[in-house]
């Protein structure tokens, strides 16, 4: 595998792996009805790639985007044609003080993360001056276009529809906010980081398929258990950026989105919908009805 196919993937990757993340078990899927009186939106949760294999999407989604006037989506969809947004990515997540891979990581990790490119034809040497949270997104490539995964996922899709019809766009970050938080993946803590990703990429494609299950299934508690839960064990520090810092600054921008005179549908990973910290739970918590489609 090329090292300039890793690239070209690698802005998608970036933008759109931050987010794959109470509830019954028995939901047809993760989509919300978020109300507060007379007034209500969409809440639906997402998959950022998904297989052909997982289209149409099921029914509910269809019906939250006929039934709104305005698609708020994390961040605007990237062209992967704009050479701009790549340079972007790449100076971002590249080192410019002086340290390298090799110089942040021990002997033992970098030799364990050359092991795993070895097989696709790339030498780590190659990406020295990657910060560790692009080698993680290098990984995330690799493993799913071997999972056959790497395909337009719900944010894509929609992003298509509403653009085709349409349809006026709205967005909860900017994309230099999140390449920021890629960029910071592992400060601090690069050897812990490496590792947690070469665990967790192990049995990739069975994870994955998991994952989309439970989705499609609105099974928060399972989503929960797969997603969330193991990066707030594993990796406190990326949970609180990841998760819990997000997760608060959307708050009020969707609690502004009541009181117009638009109908809105927002989507964002589904790992974002999940657990204690949840979009969800801080709806509730402020006093909305949050209901399950079904």
């Amino acid at each position: 595998m090329k090292l300039k196919k890793f690239f070209k993937v690698s802005l998608s990757a970036a933008l759109l792996a931050t987010a794959c993340s109470s509830a019954s078990v028995l939901a047809e899927t993760s989509m919300w009805k978020v109300s507060k009186g007379d007034d209500y939106l969409y809440v639906g949760g997402t998959v950022h790639f998904l297989p052909e294999s997982a289209f149409p999407l099921p029914a509910e989604f269809d019906a939250a985007y006929q039934a709104t006037d305005t698609l708020v989506l994390e961040v605007k969809m990237p062209d992967p044609t704009d050479v701009a947004a790549q340079t972007a990515l790449l100076q971002a997540m590249a080192y410019s003080d002086g340290r390298s891979l090799a110089k942040v990581l021990s002997p033992e990790v970098y030799q364990q993360v050359s092991d795993y490119f070895a097989p696709y034809g790339v030498q780590l040497q190659q990406l020295d001056g990657y910060k560790p949270g692009f080698i993680a997104l290098q990984m995330l490539a690799i493993e799913m276009m071997k999972a056959k995964m790497a395909g337009e996922g719900v944010d894509s899709y929609f992003d298509k529809r509403a653009q085709a019809d349409g349809k006026a766009m709205a967005y909860l970050e900017t994309v230099e906010s999140q390449l920021n938080l890629l960029a910071n993946m592992g400060e601090g803590y690069e050897d812990a980081f490496m590792k947690i990703n070469l665990e967790q990429f192990a049995d990739f494609e069975s994870y994955f398929a998991e994952m989309i299950a439970a989705w499609r299934a609105g099974d928060m508690n399972k989503l929960n258990k797969l997603a969330v839960e193991p990066a707030r064990q594993l990796d406190p520090v990326l949970y609180q950026a990841l998760f819990v810092e997000r997760n608060n600054a959307w708050l009020p921008q969707i609690e502004q989105m009541f009181g117009n005179d638009s109908k809105e549908l927002v989507l964002v990973g589904g790992g974002h919908l999940a657990g204690d910290d949840s979009v969800l739970a801080l709806l509730q918590q402020a006093g909305y009805l949050v209901e399950q489609v079904k």
